[in-house]
C-alpha cells in the first residue's frame, strides 16, 4: 500500500508540473479583470484621422471607432476613455500601459502582428494618392520628381517606401494627415499618400477640390491592437464584435458613417 501510495504521489507531481505553466500563464493574463476592475477602458488614438476618430466642432472625440468602441464599453460594463497618442509612439503608449488598445484605424501588417495581439480585421481600406484638381495630374506616375506627404508612423509611409514610387518622389512626413492636406493646398505638396477611408471623408465634409489618383498601392485591414500577453481583453472585445454583427448593431454604426456595411466582422 506505501508503495502504491507514492507512486500515486509522483504521480500527482508529475501532472502539476506538467500543467501548472499552462495554468500560472492563463492565471498572470489579468488584462480583462483589470479593466472591468477599474470600471474604464484606455483607447489610444490619433484625434486627427476622421472618420475613425477625431475631434468633432465641440471639441469632443467622435468618430466610427469611437461608436464601435463605446458600444463594446457599453456591453462590457466599463467606460470608454479616449486618450490621444502621439502615432509614431503607439507601441509605446500601449506597452508601458498609458492605454489598454489602439482602435483607430489601425492597419494590419507583419511587423504590428509581432508586436500586438491583434483582433480579426474588421475593416478593408485602401492606400492612394490625393492631388488638387487643378494639379493636371491624373496617374502616380507623373509624380516622379514632386513632394509627396505621408503620415509618420504611419503604414502609409512603410507603402510608399517600398513601391516603385518611392524612390522617384521627395517623401515629406507629418504628424497627421490634415496638416498634410493644408500643404497640398498651400502648394507645398505636390500630392498626399494616405487612407481612402480619410480621403473620401474630408473631401466630402469639406468640399475639396481634389482628385483622388487611380493608382491603388496597397488595400490593407484594420484591426484593434492590445498588448501581446493581454489574450483575455482581446478575446472579450473580438466576441463583442461578433455578437454585434449577428444583432444588427455592427451594420447600424457603420450606416451611420459611411451610408452602407462596410465591415468585415464575421
Amino acid at each position: 500500500m506505501r508503495k502504491n501510495s507514492s507512486c500515486l504521489l509522483l504521480g500527482l507531481l508529475c501532472l502539476m508540473f506538467v500543467f501548472i505553466p499552462g495554468c500560472a500563464k492563463n492565471a498572470g493574463d489579468r488584462s480583462l479583470k483589470t479593466v472591468t476592475g477599474s470600471g474604464v477602458l484606455v483607447l489610444g488614438l490619433d484625434e486627427n484621422f476622421p472618420p475613425m476618430g477625431f475631434r468633432d466642432e465641440n471639441g469632443e472625440i467622435t468618430g466610427f471607432d469611437i461608436d464601435l468602441a463605446s458600444e463594446v464599453c457599453k456591453r462590457m460594463n466599463v467606460r470608454l476613455m479616449p486618450r490621444p497618442i502621439n502615432w509614431d509612439e503607439k507601441e509605446k503608449e500601449l506597452n508601458e500601459g498609458r492605454i489598454d488598445c489602439i482602435w483607430n484605424g489601425l492597419s494590419v501588417n507583419p511587423e504590428r502582428g509581432k508586436d500586438m495581439n491583434l483582433s480579426e480585421a474588421y475593416m478593408k481600406n485602401d492606400l492612394v494618392f490625393v492631388v488638387l484638381n487643378t494639379s493636371g495630374i491624373k496617374l502616380a506616375e507623373e509624380l516622379k520628381g514632386k513632394k509627396v506627404g505621408v503620415q509618420r508612423g504611419s503604414s502609409a509611409e512603410s507603402v510608399l517606401e517600398a513601391s516603385e514610387f518611392g524612390p522617384e518622389v521627395g517623401i515629406v512626413t507629418s504628424e497627421d494627415n490634415p496638416d498634410l492636406l493644408n500643404r497640398l493646398d498651400g502648394g507645398m505638396l505636390d500630392a498626399v499618400f494616405l487612407d481612402s477611408v480619410f480621403a473620401y471623408y474630408f473631401i466630402a465634409e469639406n468640399e475639396k477640390e481634389y482628385y483622388i489618383l487611380p493608382n491603388v498601392l496597397a488595400t490593407e485591414d484594420f484591426a484593434v491592437g492590445f498588448r501581446r500577453e493581454d489574450q483575455a481583453l482581446r478575446d472579450k472585445v473580438q466576441e463583442i464584435l461578433s455578437e454585434m454583427r449577428a444583432d444588427g448593431t455592427l451594420s447600424d454604426i457603420s450606416t451611420k458613417w459611411f451610408g452602407s456595411d462596410v465591415t468585415t466582422v464575421k
